[in-house]
């Protein structure tokens, strides 16, 4: 499989944005308090200066706990975006092309891969999820979360729609006919999903290359075309 090189990073960088402000509040965290030790030791006192101090301890406190749950959030995401390219990498010709981590110029958020193949474009939200998953049409359910309203699909579906646009906006492109469809892909083995008439295909990662390689249009496309669309999507982002 070949890649396009047009990936913005983006959960990369949040990744590594968001573990940086975490240490940075471990480290203010521990300043304050070795202020505080320091003052009581050679005061030989505990004054008010001291509680104040120590009531200020939460702020870097809470900002840690926000932080840290927002690394998590943007690693475990990132780790599954590398598993699949790594996974499609390894199992499809190099008449399939991949570009990763595509982050628009229109905005709305990045959209993990872009698959083009002989058989047409796909649009892979990924999910690292774990635990007992529901998905009935567009409406997923995670057990243990509350006030969960994430639905990748309705997410996948809006990102065929800007790749849609894209092509038909090129009059190079436009003429080809070209079917763009979009897939939910979990990545994390502990997953239990539960289907309900989902509005998109939702695969487990070892199941998507098969897919990729039965599914598309009769109409195939040559490798010099699915590099003109791959150029034409890479001029696009952000």
């Amino acid at each position: 499989m070949r890649k396009i090189k047009a990936s913005s990073n983006y959960l990369k960088n949040q990744t590594r944005k968001n573990l940086a402000k975490a240490v940075l509040c471990v480290f203010i965290l521990l300043v304050i308090l070795f202020v505080v030790l320091y003052r009581a030791v050679s005061n030989f006192e505990w004054d008010l200066l001291n509680w104040i101090l120590l009531i200020f301890l939460v702020v870097p406190l809470i900002a840690f706990c926000y932080y840290l749950r927002k690394y998590r959030i943007f690693s475990g995401g990132w780790a599954g975006e590398k598993q699949v390219a790594q996974h499609l990498s390894s199992s499809l010709s190099d008449d399939y092309y991949l570009i990763n981590d595509l982050y628009l110029r229109e905005g709305g958020g990045d959209i993990d891969h872009v698959v083009l193949a002989p058989g047409g474009v796909f649009v892979l939200e990924t999910k690292n999820w774990n635990g007992n998953i529901t998905c009935s049409g567009d409406e997923w359910q995670r057990r243990g979360k509350r006030n969960f309203n994430s639905s990748p699909s309705r997410q996948v579906k809006r990102n065929v729609q800007k790749i849609q646009r894209i092509i038909e906006g090129s009059s190079g492109l436009r003429s080809l006919g070209i079917r763009v469809e979009g897939i939910v892909v979990l990545t994390n083995r502990y997953a239990s999903i539960h289907l309900n008439n989902p509005s998109v295909p939702v695969l487990k990662l070892h199941q998507l290359p098969n897919y990729l390689t039965s599914q598309g249009d009769t109409k195939r496309f040559s490798r010099a075309q699915l590099e003109t669309i791959g150029k034409e999507l890479a001029k696009q982002k952000s």
